[in-house]
């Protein structure tokens, strides 16, 4: 008798607050960064993810678009976008990486400029709300058909948000593998590195290594 609680895909979706807190130039943007809460961190890092994953695997982020796109700083903007957001468990490790970037860049004297008036950082914060899709799955097959109608907010969701929800090095789906028994599958979806594939492709991926094991 199979005792694994069964699977149940969930969704989200974010509520945008503005934090009314803005930046004119990098020295700006790092006390920002400094102090904003990590819902704004987050936002900030994985939004654009999101938004323009279907268009580019790149892993850009907000503060690099803004400093490279308006202020113009090419090398820091490198800098910033170079930060490898996958590798960290934590918003706050996140935060800190930005930091030592920028501040970095500042302590070594690296050239100032501001925006023009209409052009600064706004910060921006989000509220998150999850709610349960119809889909509960008992196993690898229901997983399967399952997975190839959700929403690709509900994949995003599982994939790239529950590390950093749960503070753990897998995804919800890996999770549930292992609590199937499934000890080689999890560990095979384990390695799959979603920021380098768009959302479509990694579902692909994803239904041709599950069906596999089915």
């Amino acid at each position: 008798m199979n005792t694994t609680p069964p699977f149940r895909f969930y969704s989200r979706s974010h509520q945008v607050l503005l934090l009314g807190l803005r930046a004119r130039s990098a020295t700006e943007l790092l006390a920002g960064i400094r102090t904003v809460p990590p819902a704004s961190i987050y936002y900030h890092t994985h939004h654009f993810l999101q938004q323009h994953h279907y268009l580019s695997p790149e892993p850009p982020n907000d503060f690099a678009f803004w400093i490279g796109n308006v202020l113009n700083l090419d090398g820091l903007s490198e800098s910033l976008a170079s930060v490898d957001i996958v590798s960290y468990k934590q918003v706050e490790a996140i935060r800190a990486a930005f930091i030592e970037r920028i501040d970095s860049y500042l302590q070594a004297g690296g050239h100032q400029t501001s925006s023009s008036a209409g052009e600064e950082f706004h910060f921006i914060s989000c509220r998150t709300f999850i709610v349960p899709t119809p889909y509960l799955v008992a196993d690898l097959k229901e997983f399967c058909s399952a997975l190839e109608q959700v929403s690709l907010n509900t994949l995003y969701f599982h994939v790239f948000e529950a590390p950093l929800r749960l503070k753990r090095d897998e995804n919800d789906f890996s999770a549930w593998f292992r609590l199937l028994g499934k000890e080689k599958l999890a560990s095979e979806i384990s390695t799959f590195d979603p920021y380098t594939i768009t959302l479509e492709r990694l579902r692909k991926r994803l239904l041709t290594t599950v069906g596999r094991y089915a």
